[in-house]
């Protein structure tokens, strides 16, 4: 039945991102640390480090958190422990990646 649920998740996740938007290419110099997040706290940085828009989805893709960043740290204390998804947009860029709070 877990498999089934897993399954059903990775369907409407991929179908959720898989829109056509009118962003493209990945963000340059673009690192996510620590992963796992066991603080509250992670770290965004770019080389341009312009002001990025960050969502959260969870693992059903629904969203959880939607804000603007405008330095490097994030707080995720808000959060349960889990796994997630993280979009972030920088001008024209976008790139996502698994986000995990333990």
């Amino acid at each position: 039945m877990k498999k089934l649920y897993v399954l059903i998740l990775f369907f409407v996740v991929s179908v959720g991102f898989s829109q056509e938007t009118n962003t493209s290419g990945t963000i340059d110099g673009f690192k996510l640390y620590p992963n796992p997040v066991t603080n509250g706290k992670v770290f965004i940085s770019t080389i341009e480090n312009a002001p990025k828009k960050i969502l959260i989805f969870d693992v059903l893709g629904t969203k959880v958190l939607e804000t603007t960043l405008f330095g490097k740290e994030l707080n995720l204390s808000d959060l349960d422990a889990g796994v997630y998804v993280l979009r972030v947009f920088e001008r024209e860029k976008v790139v996502t990646r698994k986000l995990i709070i333990k």
